[in-house]
């Protein structure tokens, strides 16, 4: 279980392919502290170290994971937001973030707005899957490459994130681009909600 709060934007030093799965090998500052079999969340994506070596660590994604998110487009000098799983103790300080990527999105225009950015991302949009929560609303939460965000202007395949200075320069969100291809996981709490209205209904 996450809160979106990313920690670190590490940088990917190797990408090695096997069979249907990748190995990501990544170097961050807490690899130390990092232990194998530790889940950690990856763009928003939770996976599980494999192995350690001096300052950096390999998790891998096997072909679910890779088909729907945008892990497999990663290439040596990425940045990939991390965090590690949260702890039951402290604040919750982003939403409730499950680590299981729902789709990915593109990013269609990045709008600078005094010191500030307006990210907009468009996404395929399913009515079945949105009538069970799979969409964005109105000033409720979305996990954007990891990150907690609140949406604004949300229409029915889009939606658009405000990032400040802080985000922008401590995530990847400084590499996003129109065109770049990120993961999205959308709000637990709206998607328990549409199921129980249509058993409601049903």
């Amino acid at each position: 279980m996450f809160s979106g709060i990313v920690e670190e934007a590490a940088t990917v030093v190797a990408v090695e392919k096997e069979k249907s799965n990748v190995h990501i090998t990544m170097k961050c500052s807490f690899t130390n502290e990092l232990k194998v079999d530790q889940s950690i969340s990856h763009n928003g994506v939770c996976l599980t170290v494999v192995k350690k070596d001096g300052d950096t660590y390999t998790v891998t994604a096997i072909q679910e994971t890779l088909e729907k998110s945008n892990l497999g487009l990663l290439k040596v000098g990425d940045k990939v937001n991390l965090e590690r799983s949260m702890l039951m103790n402290g604040r919750l300080d982003g939403h409730i973030v499950q680590g299981h990527v729902d789709q990915t999105a593109e990013c269609v225009e990045v709008k600078e707005s005094d010191g500030s950015w307006y990210f907009t991302f468009r996404y395929d949009i399913d009515k079945k899957m949105a009538a069970q929560g799979y969409m964005t609303v109105e000033k409720g939460s979305v996990c954007v490459n990891g990150v907690s965000l609140t949406v604004v202007n949300s229409r029915d395949d889009r939606f658009s994130v405000a990032i400040i200075p802080y985000t922008y320069e401590y995530t990847n969100f400084h590499q996003i681009k129109p065109g770049t291809i990120v993961n999205l996981e959308f709000d637990i709490i709206g998607k328990y909600i549409s199921k129980m209205m249509a058993l409601k209904e049903a």
